[in-house]
């Protein structure tokens, strides 16, 4: 374990030494009261080189390995799903992460909120680390015709009436493209489609949909939203 009165006495060395190099040339008086002579300048320098070879050992030791490992070995212990992922397996595989969404468009699914990067091409090996946003502004003619395009495509898909308000999250991409959640509202529009398509009771798919709706996190910050990975997994168990 590093002393650290040890530490202390290094680095009060090196601003000793540190001292001594702005004061006038020829003999000069220390922090300590003692003289110290041209001749020994040299000496002192040397001595000062390694001091600060100690300290950068001794920083090194605790920024660069004793904390990671200190602090890897908290996380794998307290949080381990979270520290490696909070990965999702299904049939004894890695499917996904519950932290990043997936591109899901087939009818016996749930939707995903739009993303400008489609969740990564699929995961395709080529777009791996690939994230972000459209950037287009709130007056760009491109968001908007983009955003007519995904409100017609959603209504039709879920046989939606020209009254009904479809949610902003299911026709704007998030800032990261990445976005794993959908607002409950954007669930619950999409259930009589889901159910159609596997010939399963609306009400049975309405239900599951209700027992994935997560609140705010630790009650207080965000909204409620829905995991639309967990929440197809959940619909596959279904049948």
């Amino acid at each position: 374990m590093v002393n650290m009165n040890e530490f202390v006495r290094l680095l009060n060395r090196v601003i000793e030494r540190f001292s001594l190099t702005q004061q006038a040339p020829g003999r000069s008086k220390p922090m300590d009261g003692t003289r110290v002579g041209a001749a020994d300048k040299p000496e002192r320098a040397i001595d000062t080189v390694f001091v600060a070879l100690r300290i950068f050992v001794v920083l090194t030791l605790l920024t660069g390995v004793l904390y990671p490992a200190a602090i890897t070995a908290v996380a794998q212990l307290a949080f381990r799903d979270l520290a490696n992922g909070s990965l999702v397996a299904a049939e004894q595989r890695i499917i996904g992460s519950s932290l990043i969404g997936q591109a899901m468009h087939e009818d016996q699914y749930f939707w995903p909120r739009p993303s400008a990067v489609e969740y990564m091409a699929g995961s395709d090996t080529s777009a791996l680390a690939f994230s972000g946003a459209s950037n287009f502004g709130p007056t760009n003619a491109t968001l908007a015709r983009t955003v007519r395009t995904r409100d017609e495509m959603f209504r039709t898909a879920n046989g939606l009436t020209a009254s009904t308000v479809v949610p902003p999250d299911m026709l704007f991409a998030s800032g990261s493209g990445l976005d794993p959640h959908i607002s409950p509202d954007a669930a619950r529009l999409q259930v009589n489609r889901v159910a159609v398509a596997r010939g399963l009771p609306p009400a049975a798919v309405a239900l599951l949909v209700e027992e994935h709706v997560e609140g705010p996190q630790w009650g207080l910050f965000g909204a409620p939203r829905v995991n639309v990975l967990k929440l197809n997994l959940a619909l596959d168990a279904l049948q």
